[in-house]
C-alpha cells in the first residue's frame, strides 16, 4: 500500500522513495539532463516531480543495476534499445577476461608460482622480413600470431622450409602488438606488405612455456625472476617466441638478457 503520495507532483524526498534511487542520485540525474524534474520552485529551488516520471526512475536504477553506462541510458530511453549491444558485448569480454585471470590463478593454486627452468643460450644475428597485427588482449594473441604468419608467408615467400620467430611485448595489455619474423638473406630488401630488420643476436635467457599463449606472462615471469635473482639486466623489453609453421600452442619463449 502507498500512503502520503498525494497531488500530481511530489517533492524529491517523496519521489526518491517511490523510484527506489536515493535524493543524491536524482540530484545528479538532473543535472545530467537524464531525469528533469517536473517543476523546480524558483525561491527555494526544491525539485519536484511527477508520478508518471517513477516508471522512467525505475528504469534507470534497473539499467544501472546492470553496469549499463549512464550515456547509453540516455539513448535506451530515447528509444534505441540496440544501444545495449555493445554494453553485452563489453561485459562478456570484461567476462571472457576474468576467466582467463581465473584458469592463471588456479594454475598457480595447483602448481605454484612459475619455476620453470631457464637456461643461457647463444643466439646468432638474423635478418628477418618483418609483418605486425593488432592482437585485442591476451587471449587475441593466438589468432594474431596465425594471422601475422600467414600474411608473412604469403607475402615474403620463403623458398625453402622457413625459420619463424614471433616478437611479443613482456607486459600483455588490452591491446598490443604481435608481430611475425621470417629469417631471410642479409641482402633481402623490404617489399610491400613487409618490413627487413636485424635482430641482435647475443646471450639469451630461455625458457619452454607449456599451456595456452594467453598464460605465457607466467613463463615471463620465471625468466624475469631468474634474471633478476643474477642481477642481469634485460637489454629489451619484448619477448621472442621460435616457433614452426604453424605455431604451436607450446612456444619457446626467449627473454634477452
Amino acid at each position: 500500500m502507498l500512503s502520503g503520495v498525494d497531488g500530481d507532483l511530489l517533492p524529491i524526498g517523496q519521489f526518491a522513495r517511490l523510484s527506489r534511487l536515493s535524493v543524491k542520485q536524482l540530484r545528479h540525474y538532473d543535472e545530467l539532463g537524464l531525469l528533469v524534474p517536473a517543476w523546480v520552485d524558483p525561491g527555494s529551488g526544491y525539485r519536484y516531480y511527477r508520478r508518471a516520471q517513477a516508471r522512467q526512475a525505475l528504469s534507470i536504477g534497473l539499467l544501472r543495476s546492470l553496469d549499463v553506462p549512464l550515456p547509453v541510458i540516455r539513448e535506451v530511453l530515447a528509444g534505441a534499445t540496440d544501444a545495449l549491444t555493445g554494453v553485452r558485448a563489453a561485459q562478456e569480454a570484461e567476462l571472457a577476461r576474468r576467466r582467463r585471470t581465473l584458469a592463471a590463478l588456479e594454475r598457480v593454486l595447483a602448481g605454484g608460482l612459475p619455476a620453470v627452468p631457464v637456461r643461457v643460450v647463444t643466439e646468432p644475428e638474423r635478418t628477418v622480413a618483418v609483418v605486425g597485427e593488432s592482437a585485442a588482449g591476451p587471449a587475441d594473441v593466438g589468432r594474431a600470431t596465425s594471422a601475422a604468419i600467414a600474411r608473412l608467408m604469403r607475402v615474403a615467400a620463403p623458398a625453402g622450409p622457413p625459420q619463424l620467430v614471433g616478437l611479443f611485448p613482456i607486459d600483455l595489455e588490452d591491446t598490443f602488438p604481435v608481430r611475425a619474423a621470417l629469417v631471410v638473406a642479409p641482402d633481402r630488401t623490404p617489399e610491400p606488405g613487409f618490413d627487413v630488420e636485424v635482430l641482435p643476436g647475443g646471450a639469451f635467457a630461455c625458457a619452454t612455456h607449456v599451456g595456452p599463449y594467453d598464460q605465457i606472462p607466467l613463463t615471463v615471469h620465471a625468466v624475469l625472476g631468474w634474471c633478476a635473482e643474477r642481477g642481469t639486466r634485460c637489454a629489451g623489453r619484448s619477448a621472442r617466441c621460435t616457433c614452426p609453421t604453424p605455431p604451436p600452442p607450446n612456444p619457446t619463449s626467449l627473454s634477452p638478457t
